[in-house]
């Protein structure tokens, strides 16, 4: 059963020139796109910075009110919701965000930033039963429970995370969107966080929507994948599917910028011309056709449909027969 189900979301920001000026034109940070995640399943979200993920992502659980579209959480609609009515839905999805150094109140001690989610949905009638619930949660994240009176200054980057993780524990939820959650952390420390989240997921049966860009790391955690370039889902797949016949050539780009762990191994580097167009004035047809080196004439006035090549595999291109794997030999 599916646990989220977003139909056709739109997320736009008007662009203001002036205090008095009333807009015209918008950034289409989310243009039209439809996805569903099941219950414990991880879903990865993969592209280039400023693309739309993490607008996708906070729109998905309400914390971005969409432009248009519709949200279902386990078959309810959420998307006008709003206030109480909102707030005591909000338990059932929460988010981890990118940068533990920010996404943590400085002033707040692990026990009160835990504590506040806990008590802004009544977990724990009792202070120490909402004590006991805070040393649990820091030891399942694998803290030291007898730390929970120091201040964030006083933890690792990594440690941090965990602290973030714990907090989107709190209040049970079934969904987590986790945001680049090791983006900010040293390669040493990643690891760590993605052996916990998948951990975490096996215990609680959580499903995830994990937002990164990191393609590697994508396809060892999630079990399908979607690409997103200029606000617009262009392939969606298994992840092992996706990384080995890919079916859109910006997501062959992506591929082929992956580092190959093999020395004996050579793989053709794909190197897009240009940077993405604007989302404010986003290009006519297929939005990728500026930098694709297969787009004709068709990819400049249609936009090609999310189309179902094979079982679960959909690509948004014309010519999606004609990509082939990313190229590879030994030496």
């Amino acid at each position: 059963m599916n646990l989220l189900e977003v139909k056709n979301l739109k997320v736009y920001f008007p662009v203001k020139t002036g205090a008095l000026t009333r807009s015209h034109e918008y950034i289409k940070a989310v243009d039209n796109i439809s996805f569903v995640i099941a219950a414990g399943e991880t879903v990865g979200l993969v592209g280039e910075s400023g693309c739309g993920k993490t607008t996708t992502g906070r729109a998905a659980i309400r914390l971005l009110h969409p432009t248009a579209g519709s949200i279902y959480f386990n078959q309810e609609d959420i998307t006008d919701l709003n206030g109480s009515q909102l707030r005591a839905r909000r338990r059932q999805f929460q988010m981890i965000f990118q940068d533990p150094y920010k996404s943590l109140n400085p002033r707040m001690t692990v026990r009160e930033t835990i504590g506040e989610a806990l008590d802004a949905h009544n977990f724990g009638p009792t202070p120490e039963s909402l004590n006991a619930r805070i040393q649990q949660l820091l030891a399942t994240v694998g803290l030291d429970p007898s730390h929970a009176d120091r201040l964030p200054a006083e933890f690792s980057g990594g440690q941090r995370q965990r602290i973030g993780i714990a907090r989107a524990l709190a209040v049970d939820p079934k969904l987590i969107v986790c945001d680049e959650p090791i983006s900010a952390l040293d390669v040493s420390v990643q690891a760590q966080i993605i052996n916990l989240l998948q951990d975490l997921q096996q215990q609680r049966g959580l499903a995830y929507l994990f937002i990164a860009h990191d393609l590697a790391v994508v396809e060892h955690i999630s079990h399908r994948v979607m690409v997103m370039y200029l606000g617009k889902i262009v392939e969606t797949a298994e992840a092992k599917t996706l990384l080995k016949a890919p079916k859109h050539p910006y997501t062959q780009a992506l591929i082929s910028a992956v580092p190959v762990v093999d020395p004996d191994t050579k793989s053709q580097r794909i190197i897009l011309p240009g940077d993405p167009p604007s989302p404010i004035n986003p290009p006519t047809g297929c939005p990728f056709h500026p930098r694709c080196p297969m787009a004709e004439a068709v990819c400049k006035t249609e936009v090609p449909p999310l189309r179902e090549l094979t079982s679960g595999h959909f690509s948004a291109c014309h010519f999606a027969e004609r990509v082939d794997p990313v190229l590879s030999k030994s030496s």
